[in-house]
């Protein structure tokens, strides 16, 4: 029965690309420690390996560390992203990331929804951890081209670049606002990248959008404390 089920979650993430947490053999992966050894082990086999996020609504697959080199060593924008994005597209990709998911990751700190007009509650950690709509708030298009045009390929090159990325599931357009896909926070290790998002290059780029920015850093380090 297992390995009928861990064959079945393997085959329907590699046609799926993704899948809710929410999903019973998702669910059962994250909380079965036998069968989460099993599918790990079905995985590292083909070179590939879970991508969980707890505060992501789905999961995905990724290539093993050690087998990025073998399989894209070949192509020169490996380092870089796998998906042959261009400079452009890789830039708005990791500014939308940083206007997305860091203001979302403070409001999950704190337990917070887009909605509670609240302070930071007592016990909040308490509080079953908010995801989705509730705590991830979209960006307006006309906003990010009027903010960012310059610097990322003006409106006709932003607009065909998240035409692409919606395609392959970073984000999702509705109208004039971009909302959080399924993948998007699954893209970066936000352990590594909010620093460098928040003290690097794009301090300069994000300009004004940092406050609530670095509100969401700072709750994150006194919740470490």
């Amino acid at each position: 029965m297992m390995d009928k089920e861990v064959r079945t979650l393997v085959a329907r993430l590699l046609a799926h690309q993704h899948l809710p947490r929410q999903d019973r053999l998702v669910k059962k992966a994250l909380t079965d420690e036998l069968f989460r050894s099993e599918l790990e082990g079905r995985l590292q086999a083909c070179g590939l390996r879970l991508l969980d996020n707890p505060y992501a609504e789905h999961v995905t697959l990724a290539l093993a560390r050690d087998m990025e080199q073998p399989v894209m060593g070949e192509q020169e924008s490996w380092v870089s992203n796998t998906m042959n994005l261009d400079r452009s597209a890789l830039a708005l990709l990791v500014v939308l990331w940083a206007l997305i998911i860091l203001p979302k990751r403070q409001r999950q700190i704190e337990r917070k929804e887009l909605d509670d007009p609240s302070q930071t509650e007592m016990f909040a950690e308490e509080k079953r951890l908010p995801t989705g709509r509730s705590v991830s708030a979209p960006v307006s298009r006309k906003a990010l081209i009027a903010d960012f045009g310059e610097r990322l390929g003006r409106a006709t090159k932003i607009k065909m670049n998240l035409g692409t990325l919606a395609r392959y599931g970073f984000i999702i357009q509705r109208q004039e606002e971009i909302y959080e896909g399924p993948l998007l926070d699954l893209l970066f290790d936000y352990n590594q990248l909010a620093g460098r998002v928040l003290d690097g290059a794009l301090s300069d780029l994000l300009g004004k959008h940092l406050g609530e920015v670095l509100a969401a850093r700072e709750a994150e380090e006194e919740e470490d404390v």
